[in-house]
Order: structure tokens, then C-alpha cells, then sequence
């Protein structure tokens, strides 16, 4: 059963649809649910001033994705980063745990926006370092070098 925050967030989600001119993007999928979760980013002065998402994929994945965008707008990048999955979750006042992968998607999806922001603008990083393949989408397929 979803929480009245899941229900809201599937059927009335909030910045949905494609920023036009972002500075940054992240897309994450996850195959074996067939999840695709893409999370736009404009910053200026190291904070989120616009964010926005589309993503194809079930009612918890579309409710992760409005709620994540909620809790990183107006935010600096350095607090976009500590976005954790479990926030995500107590923030929509939780999911079933079949569904919590969607929230993991979410963050990785923000940390890989801002990863290509800072690829982007030439600043190193290591965000993705501790990626494990779980969404099946970089070169880190589970352990994996492509």
C-alpha cells in the first residue's frame, strides 16, 4: 500500500518534464524493472535554482523523481549531494520495500547530474566512485569494466 505522499507525488508530481538549457543531466535505469529515470539541473552560484525530471517507469519511480527534485531545489550542490535514498523514502512517508530501489535510482540519478556538471566545468570528482552497478547503467555493470 502507498502513502498519501506516494499518491500525491505519481498523480500530481512536481517538475516534471525537460529543462530546457540545463547545465546539467543525469540518467539512470535500472533493466531488470525497466525504470528510466533522467533529472535536469540548472545551478548558478553553486546552487540548484531549477530542477526538473522525466522519467518512464512505475508510480514509485515517477513519485521518487518529483519528491527528490522537491528536497534538492534552491539547495548548494554540496547539499544536493548528501541526498540519500532513505530521505527520499521518509520524505514520501515510506515505500513497500519492492519499491525502495526506486528511491536508490533517484539519488544516483541526482549524483549523476552533478557529476556531469562538474565534468562540465572541469572540476575533479570522485561521486560515482562508490557506484555498484546497481542501476546497470554506467561502466560499472556489477563489478564489470565495459
Amino acid at each position: 500500500m502507498y502513502s498519501e505522499k506516494v499518491m500525491d507525488h505519481f498523480t500530481n508530481p512536481r517538475n516534471v518534464g525537460e529543462l530546457e538549457n540545463a547545465d546539467a543531466i543525469g540518467e539512470v535505469g535500472n533493466a531488470t524493472c525497466g525504470d528510466i529515470m533522467r533529472i535536469y539541473l540548472k545551478i548558478d552560484n553553486n546552487i540548484i535554482t531549477d530542477v526538473s525530471f522525466k522519467t518512464f517507469g512505475c508510480g514509485a519511480a515517477i513519485a521518487t523523481s518529483s519528491m527528490a527534485t522537491e528536497l534538492i531545489k534552491g539547495k548548494s550542490i554540496e547539499e544536493a549531494l548528501e541526498l540519500t535514498n532513505k530521505a527520499v523514502v521518509e520524505a514520501l512517508d515510506g515505500l513497500p520495500p519492492q519499491k525502495v530501489h526506486c528511491s536508490v535510482l533517484a539519488e544516483e540519478a541526482v549524483k549523476k547530474a552533478i557529476a556531469n556538471y562538474y565534468d562540465k566545468m572541469g572540476i575533479e570528482h570522485d561521486i560515482l566512485k562508490g557506484c555498484d552497478g546497481c542501476c546497470d547503467h554506467c561502466h560499472h555493470n556489477h563489478g564489470t569494466e565495459e
